[in-house]
């Protein structure tokens, strides 16, 4: 038997402003934490949030902190629109295996509240997987392609060659593509990549 037959496509895939609208979903939780009405925090966002001000209640690790453990940021998060349809149509193809990549162990000591949120949300949003890497250096997993929001991230992996689509944001317009704002666009890349690798394997 030829093992290149059972070799299956690696999809790895970013959580946080890839499948789970993480911005949307802490905007009115840095709100209240500003004692602030929501229209008052701008949709055109950095990495880090710093257009919010958040520099004068503690920071953004304290916001998170909150948000995370106070308000279960993690399990309340709106999906992004489109990301889990778009999903489950790719885990029909044989060939594909998604792999969850997400650096979400951010606070010490929360690691299990972290984890069962996460899972409740991809369990509650019927997000298919076949992996669920908790990790910060995403080149690690060994993915064919990967699906990636964050700048830094996407040059570290680009840096170690290998191939990512941005998945366009206020915070990446810069970076040159491919790159796809919709998931409508997001599935069409992803599945011409398959085919590609179809006719290399």
């Amino acid at each position: 038997m030829n093992p290149a037959s059972n070799r299956q496509f690696v999809l790895g895939v970013d959580l946080d402003g890839v499948v789970a609208d993480f911005a949307r979903g802490l905007k009115p939780i840095a709100a209240e934490w500003l004692g602030v009405t929501g229209d008052r925090l701008t949709d055109e966002i950095s990495y880090g949030f710093g257009e919010w001000g958040l520099d004068a209640a503690g920071g953004y690790d304290a916001l998170h902190r909150f948000a995370v453990k106070e308000r279960e940021l993690f399990a309340s998060l709106p999906p992004v629109a489109g990301a889990p349809a778009a999903l489950r149509r790719l885990d029909t193809i044989p060939e594909i295996r998604i792999r969850i990549i997400t650096h979400r162990l951010y606070i010490r000591w929360f690691h299990k509240e972290a984890i069962r949120q996460t899972s409740d949300w991809l369990e509650r949003h019927g997000i298919p997987y076949w992996d669920l890497c908790f990790m910060r250096d995403k080149a690690a997993v060994g993915a064919d392609l990967y699906l990636e929001d964050s700048p830094d991230n996407i040059r570290a992996l680009r840096a170690g060659g290998h191939e990512t689509i941005v998945v366009r944001n206020s915070t990446n317009r810069d970076l040159p593509g491919p790159g796809a704002a919709t998931w409508e666009e997001i599935e069409s890349l992803i599945r011409e990549r398959v085919t590609r690798w179809r006719g290399a394997v």
